[in-house]
């Protein structure tokens, strides 16, 4: 298997919500964005921007209420343009096809603390932990992906320094939140993580 993949791998499976859109080119290749909506066995649903080329996606067409999996690698990017979340969060398809069955939403990491850890508790006395893990790829850049931990799983991570390696199985997921605005106003966003299920 390829060694990127052993540190940075994604399994999904759900519906399509949307058509692909325009993202960007790079190195001649273009790049278009559509939104997968995987379910939790709690019943909740996480929607997933997925990132994959028109030659992964051209015979699929039209997309929206397709049942697809996707493997790929979650990736990170820092918006600079002043609109909407600073750092975007993606799914890059690997595989792209359609397949029927459950919602699946499994990503396996391998990385490094980049940031101290934040271990508080919620009130009702659960402990969790917010921490960023730099995910090396190729050409010597890193993907810098937010990821949540609870109870022991938190505690465990929230005593880890800056440098650690860490290895770790979980899912990615989605949520919103108000941002209020500089003027006064507030915007719905959404966020995405990673929630650690266990360390590996």
């Amino acid at each position: 298997m390829d060694e990127t993949l052993r540190k940075n791998l994604v399994e999904l499976r759900g519906r399509a919500e949307g058509e692909p859109e325009f993202s960007h080119e790079n190195h001649g290749e273009r790049f278009y964005r559509f939104p997968l909506a995987a379910a939790r066995l709690s019943g909740q649903v996480d929607t997933l921007h997925i990132l994959a080329t028109q030659f992964q996606f051209l015979e699929l067409l039209p997309l929206t209420g397709r049942q697809l999996a996707v493997t790929g690698q979650l990736r990170s990017f820092n918006n600079k343009s002043g609109q909407g979340s600073r750092l975007v969060i993606t799914v890059l398809a690997r595989t792209l096809r359609q397949e029927e069955g459950e919602g699946q939403n499994v990503i396996h990491l391998s990385g490094v603390i980049c940031k101290p850890p934040i271990l508080r508790r919620t009130p009702l006395g659960r402990c969790i932990c917010d921490v960023m893990l730099a995910v090396n790829r190729r050409y010597g850049r890193a993907d810098y992906l937010p990821c949540i931990g609870w109870g022991q799983v938190a505690v465990t991570v929230g005593h880890m320094p800056v440098g650690t390696p860490l290895r770790l199985e979980g899912r990615v997921q989605s949520r919103v939140y108000t941002k209020l605005l500089e003027d006064g106003r507030s915007e719905e966003r959404t966020a995405f993580e990673v929630s650690i299920m266990q360390l590996e």
